[in-house]
């Protein structure tokens, strides 16, 4: 049986970080920055050939911590797959995209923290 692969994944930027640019222009760069990262986690997302031929699929939410060029400072799986398969892959992963896109220059943070949700579908 031939399935095709999708690999799904989104950043979402949560409440830990203070923003203090202009809303307009903020909010663009903002979405930006998130597309550009979910882009990144795509193109290096792997479905783990195990979980591929058992037909599993999962979701995991991950903490991510970042600092201003975008070399991840820490990461913490804080909702896991439920398949050891998949919830192994996500330290690679976090690995093989490390260094993501810089954050926008008009967030001040030294260091941002987003919930970067991963799934794995078989279609």
């Amino acid at each position: 049986m031939r399935h095709a692969l999708q690999a799904l994944a989104l950043a979402v930027i949560v409440a830990t970080t203070t923003l203090v640019a202009s809303q307009g222009a903020m909010a663009g760069d903002l979405r930006s920055w998130q597309r550009s990262i979910a882009r990144a986690v795509a193109s290096k997302q792997v479905y783990p050939r195990s979980a591929l031929r058992r037909e599993i699929e999962g979701s995991a939410k991950v903490r991510v911590t970042v600092d201003r060029s975008g070399k991840i400072a820490s990461f913490e799986m804080i909702q896991a797959t439920g398949h050891e398969e998949l919830d192994r892959e996500v330290p690679k992963l976090m690995k093989r995209i490390n260094p993501l896109p810089k954050p926008p220059a008009d967030i001040s943070d030294e260091q941002l923290t987003f919930v970067l949700p991963l799934s794995w579908v078989l279609q």
